[in-house]
């Protein structure tokens, strides 16, 4: 199922912080008071996201933010990327989270169950999702392999790492470039749904991909070329 929203509660986390540091700020410019939050409070921010969201990918994506007008630009061009992959992808959910974008795939679209073997509707996915990394090639790409809690961790942790690193290599396959990406696994540390259930353990068995700003146009887009 396709969905393509913005995640208010992410942006409600950004601005309580925003106000903590805005009223402490005593006679701080609003353009100091941005860099403060842009340059400062990422990693505090990052952590708090990683929690309230249950996963991690969306907090590297906040964890990652420049903030003020160089943010802007880049979310723009999030926004454009966004749309291609939400219109291309019909396996995924795809979000904008801050200033990247985080796609989940159901790892049973991706794999046969105990597999980290891509199934062939899986391939035809990440080779649309690489066609779109490939048209943005300055962003950083994190790939995270979650399983559900059914089994034990010597093969739930493993099995999480093989899943996360099979779309990594076919993303690579098709001429996404390996140094843009990082694989991770993290077995059934991170679940978005209740394991007593058999849909809650369908949705905690998933890979997760968070799109944020590489260095280059973090750059950019403090020169205003975004």
């Amino acid at each position: 199922m396709k969905n393509f929203r913005i995640n208010l509660s992410i942006f409600a986390i950004i601005a309580v912080l925003f106000s903590s540091c805005a009223s402490g700020g005593g006679g701080m410019s609003r353009t100091a008071k941005g860099g403060v939050i842009g340059a400062g409070s990422g990693a505090v921010v990052g952590g708090v996201v990683g929690r309230v969201a249950g996963n991690t990918a969306a907090g590297a994506i906040i964890g990652a933010a420049v903030g003020g007008s160089a943010g802007a630009l880049i979310g723009r061009r999030m926004d454009k990327q966004a749309e291609e992959l939400q219109r291309d992808l019909e396996g995924a959910s795809v979000e904008r989270v801050g200033e990247g974008i985080k796609i989940t795939f159901d790892s049973g679209i991706l794999y046969a169950v105990n597999s980290a073997e891509l199934q062939s509707n899986a391939k035809t996915e990440i080779s649309q999702l690489a066609q779109t990394l490939k048209k943005y090639p300055d962003t950083n790409i994190l790939i995270e392999g979650h399983t559900d809690n059914t089994g034990n961790r010597s093969i739930n942790q493993p099995l999480s790492e093989r899943r996360a690193q099979s779309v990594a290599d076919y993303l690579a396959m098709n001429g996404v470039d390996r140094s843009r990406m990082n694989t991770t696994g993290y077995a059934d540390d991170q679940p978005v749904a209740d394991n007593s259930t058999a849909a809650g353990r369908q949705q905690n068995r998933r890979v997760e991909i968070a799109i944020y700003a590489n260095e280059k146009m973090k750059k950019a887009a403090e020169r205003g070329d975004l």
